[in-house]
């Protein structure tokens, strides 16, 4: 008789709660383990034990932060782990006797849920370089994150004591002003200093153009001579930002490089940067999320319900075509399809084309861009699947318009064109 295994990750004190039920939904293990490799492998061998246990299927809630040694302990010694969404266990518990909230019963409902379930998916291993994509992904968001808020912060103190300067460059993209700010932050400094020594210690610093990043300084700082209450500590506080922001701005450009490199390593990649809009953060943000098995997802359709893109229905009694956006998908993938489409619709004639459709149909501009991310779901899934690239003209016998207006490549029979569909 089959049993199913599931636990729930405390990563706060790296504690997780374990239940092991039979087939008839009865309880027969119960206990809390440390998420360490020897104890993890002492419980699969305590469940390989019990009665049924040659036949064992794991379930968590959890499918990133925490389950990573579990997955791989799990994956090399053949045993399949599954995951249910936090959501479904959450709407699932009011089924379940009594209302408190503890983890040995959040444990419980997840195995009984995976026991009746049909619908409980497979969490693959992922391969090597889809990890790496991963990892580079988030920290780069993250990086660039902490760059918007410290640009923000130090223009705030900057338009404070000394908003001529705080207006005259753009300290998010370019790395002149940054170095600038590290030394002379005042307006009295950089007059000390005057125009000429200021290029040459600016040059000196590998910055581009320093004459004229100078001759703009120094004619920021003779527009204000008064000295405003507290200059001296904002003017500490906007060098460390400066400071910070060449930091990150060093370590954004190694994180990219990395990803460049993941990207040469996935055999997706080339062909998805052939679709208009995709580059390669853009490309690396999709691939990250749906890796290089695409079996995970059996259609573009449920890639696109993953993506956000696929809407829900809500209807109710005489309530009907009432649509709104799933709660679970992934927001970096939609974020990419998005953001890839609104490129696309400047760039690429068939992509301009039907989104000028669909804001003709009354579509709001929000609206008609993500109607076209969810068409470009097919062709990257069709390029995915056929191996070849995105090819506007793709289709024989028509006329480049006409391809243009119709198709972006070549489909097999029963297929239906991304641009024919509303």
């Amino acid at each position: 008789m089959p049993t199913r295994n599931c636990h729930q990750l405390k990563p706060r004190r790296f504690l997780n709660e374990q239940v092991v039920i039979d087939g008839n939904g009865t309880k027969i293990l119960s206990r809390r383990f440390k998420n360490r490799e020897t104890e993890i492998l002492t419980l699969m061998g305590d469940v390989a034990g019990l009665p049924g246990g040659t036949e064992v299927s794991w379930t968590t809630d959890l499918n990133h932060g925490g389950t990573g040694l579990l997955q791989s302990l799990l994956g090399s010694h053949k045993q399949p782990l599954h995951y249910i969404s936090g959501r479904a266990i959450h709407h699932a518990s009011g089924a379940y006797r009594g209302e408190a909230k503890t983890d040995a019963k959040d444990a419980v409902i997840i195995a009984d849920q995976a026991r009746i379930r049909r619908d409980v998916n497979l969490m693959r291993q992922p391969e090597e370089v889809t990890v790496e994509l991963r990892l580079f992904s988030a920290r780069r968001e993250d990086l660039v994150h902490d760059r918007t808020r410290a640009v923000n912060r130090l223009r705030a103190l900057m338009a404070h004591y000394f908003p001529s300067l705080e207006a005259a460059f753009n300290y998010a993209t370019t790395r002149g002003p940054l170095v600038l700010l590290t030394k002379y932050q005042t307006p009295a400094a950089i007059r000390r200093m005057g125009e000429r020594r200021l290029a040459t210690w600016l040059k000196s610093q590998d910055c581009w153009k320093s004459a004229t990043l100078a001759a703009v300084a120094v004619s920021a700082a003779n527009e204000q001579t008064a000295v405003v209450t507290g200059e001296a500590a904002a003017a500490r506080i906007v060098s460390r930002y400066a400071h910070d922001l060449l930091r990150i701005r060093d370590e954004l450009a190694e994180v990219e490089a990395e990803m460049d490199t993941a990207l040469k390593d996935n055999q997706l990649a080339a062909p998805l940067m052939t679709v208009p809009g995709f580059g390669p953060r853009l490309a690396a943000d999709f691939l990250a999320a749906v890796g290089t098995d695409l079996a995970a997802f059996e259609s573009p359709d449920r890639l696109a319900s993953f993506a956000g893109l696929a809407p829900v229905p809500r209807d109710s009694g005489k309530i009907s075509g009432n649509h709104h956006r799933p709660r679970r998908y992934d927001r970096r993938l939609l974020n990419a399809c998005f953001q890839a489409a609104f490129i696309a619709a400047r760039t690429c004639p068939a992509s301009k084309s039907f989104y000028e459709r669909k804001r003709r149909e009354g579509k709001s501009h929000k609206q008609a861009l993500i109607a076209l991310a969810r068409r470009r779901i097919n062709v990257i899934w069709a390029i995915f699947r056929d191996q070849t690239t995105f090819d506007p003209t793709a289709i024989p016998g028509e006329s480049a318009s006409q391809a243009d207006r119709t198709s972006t490549l070549r489909r097999r029979p029963g297929e239906h064109s991304w641009l024919s569909a509303s």
